[in-house]
């Protein structure tokens, strides 16, 4: 069954998700991986997302944290402060789920502007909680697809920082923080490991035991497919 390469990202980041946990979702490919992973096989993962809904179960894929699906089909609906001061500085929360416009070699990440601060090129949708998150949960994944333009020398904006444990989906591959350094750890079918150098702006660290990322199955491209077009 034939796949792309964001299909591929998508199933991958959503297999990093274990059943039970608690994961506080970014919207975009994040959410979608982590509905996925929650239709398939971690259905008793509680999603939250910022807004303050907790236990989302949305039948289509949310257009923002506001969005009234995520509060219809909650366990519940707290207030913001609430769901940063409580469940994210209690330690309440097991993983982080974000997505970025470029991260560095130590998993930094930016989702503020593009060029200068005071003068971007582009400028991004902002903070939002991920800074506290991605230094509040246990873990974190992040979804990015892999570029010279992405994967950069030198972030024009700190967003965020790396985490030791972090993980790392591209449409490449799979990267773990490993002593603060990102590292290649798997190839998704396909791609080589000249393709992934060259599409970052660092000498890349690749695992000795580099492994192969199993293709996505027929049931998981379904369930994707099904979830995108809901």
């Amino acid at each position: 069954m034939e796949y792309s390469a964001d299909e591929m990202m998508t199933v991958a980041a959503a297999r990093e998700l274990r059943d039970g946990e608690v994961c506080f979702v970014g919207i975009g490919l994040p959410s979608t991986a982590a509905n996925l992973a929650r239709g398939r096989h971690a259905p008793d993962v509680v999603l939250i997302y910022e807004s303050g809904t907790i236990g989302s179960k949305p039948t289509r894929l949310p257009l923002s944290i506001g969005d009234g699906d995520l509060a219809e089909t909650a366990d519940a609906v707290v207030s913001v402060p609430e769901i940063f001061n409580y469940w994210l500085q209690g330690g309440r929360i097991d993983v982080g789920f974000l997505g970025a416009a470029q991260i560095d070699r130590e998993g930094n990440l930016n989702s503020t502007v593009i060029g200068g601060y005071d003068a971007p090129k582009v400028r991004l949708p902002g903070a939002g909680g991920a800074p506290e998150i991605a230094a509040l949960t246990r873990r974190v994944i992040t979804i990015i697809r892999q570029s010279e333009r992405t994967f950069v020398g030198k972030l024009d904006f700190r967003t965020s920082l790396g985490t030791d444990g972090q993980v790392v989906i591209t449409d490449l591959g799979v990267l773990r923080r490993i002593d603060g350094e990102l590292t290649l750890c798997a190839l998704h079918p396909g791609v080589t490991l000249e393709q992934a150098r060259a599409a970052t702006a660092w000498e890349l660290a690749v695992a000795d035991d580099l492994e192969a990322t199993d293709p996505p199955s027929e049931e998981e491209l379904a369930a994707l497919r099904e979830l995108r077009s809901a």
